[in-house]
């Protein structure tokens, strides 16, 4: 186990006692999912009910937050886990190409269609179809995928052929499918033949019980890799540190940053200087004052919101290792834009900082 300075051992207990494959006393296996807060722990609950049964389930939660983890807890505990588990992200493939890849295409059926292919719907026979980031599907798409759900039938693109399959579905977004409904940009009966067992995984800002646990785990993970690697501690400060930030990036964002810190500090324990300053909330970077410390401080009003304005794009290109286009997708501004305010108040990476992830 980890030893962070300043936790409690109750903090530092796993979500459930389990063995070295991840088993808890139920047979259950939760590999990959760690965690000791409440809320971690409602949702491998209510994963262990839904994995016995074959009913549709939605995962929603923001990116980062491990649903596809929760997906696949979901089917190596059902009775299809020795059937396939196919996965597909609905939002990383254009929506010309999204249908044959779900349902397949003859050959001649396109213009580079050389020969048959079996889609996702088909490879997933007798299994698990995982539809990640389902709330990015177009609407044109969404009538035939119902259609394909209602009967468990499919037709491969260009082809006549019925396909019957037998599969589970699982989806998951980072949208608010209820409200897409209500846009009109999500279809309302198709969401409902979806969402029949909702799942919702909280962020992990509002488990920072789990911080330590995912520490240790991601540590234990990264040694398993790198054999010379010795798990380190963290000291009471920079574990507080961690746990004030708000990690946008979720699960993901703290994998990439224990990750970081193995490779960069020597030192057996993780100190508040190891950390970047977004999160160490010290020098540039994230280093975003209240009202109050600004009038004590005798900070005028344009000095005030200048250095906010530039604190808050360091931080932005802190978090999305220094690509500009990222930075300014999060920071809903035109990429020119945040180009110019770059060069303008000269921003750049200090050395100590130089992302590596």
């Amino acid at each position: 186990m980890i030893s962070t300075t300043g936790a409690s051992a109750k903090e530092r207990e796993p979500a459930e006692e389990r063995d070295h494959n991840g088993r808890d006393g139920d047979g259950f296996c939760f590999e990959n999912i760690a965690g000791s807060s409440r809320a971690i722990k409602t949702v491998l609950e209510k994963t262990k009910k839904v994995a016995h049964s074959d009913s549709s389930v939605l995962i929603t939660g923001e990116s980062g937050t491990g649903k596809e983890l929760v997906a696949q807890a979901v089917h190596n505990n059902s009775p299809r886990c020795n059937g396939p588990m196919v996965v597909i992200n609905c939002g990383a493939i254009p929506g010309e190409l999204l249908e044959s890849e779900l349902f397949g295409h003859e050959k001649g059926s396109f213009t580079g269609a050389h020969k048959s292919r079996a889609g996702r719907f088909q490879m997933a026979d007798k299994g698990t179809i995982f539809l990640d980031e389902i709330g990015d599907m177009s609407p044109e798409l969404q009538v035939k995928l119902l259609r394909a759900l209602q009967e468990r039938k499919i037709e491969r693109l260009g082809g006549a052929e019925v396909i019957e399959v037998d599969i589970r579905v699982i989806s998951a977004t980072n949208k608010d499918l209820d409200a897409e409904v209500k846009a009109g940009t999500f279809r309302e009966d198709l969401f409902y033949r979806l969402n029949v067992i909702p799942v919702n995984i909280p962020p992990l800002r509002e488990r920072t019980d789990d911080i330590p646990v995912l520490v240790e785990h991601f540590q234990k993970k990264f040694a398993g890799r790198t054999r010379s690697f010795r798990i380190k501690n963290l000291s009471g400060r920079a574990r507080q540190a961690m746990v004030e930030y708000d990690w946008p990036g979720n699960i993901r964002e703290l994998e990439n940053l224990v990750e970081r810190l193995a490779v960069l500090s020597e030192n057996d324990v993780i100190e508040l200087d190891d950390l970047p300053g977004y999160i160490s909330r010290k020098g540039g970077a994230g280093a975003l004052c209240s009202a109050n410390s600004i009038f004590e401080r005798g900070v005028g009003f344009h000095e005030a919101v200048e250095q906010f304005q530039r604190d808050l794009i360091y931080n932005a290109l802190e978090r999305t290792d220094w690509v500009k286009a990222k930075a300014a997708t999060l920071l809903q501004m035109n990429r020119t834009t945040l180009v110019e305010k770059i060069k303008k108040m000269n921003i750049e990476p200090r050395e100590e900082e130089t992302p590596f992830f």
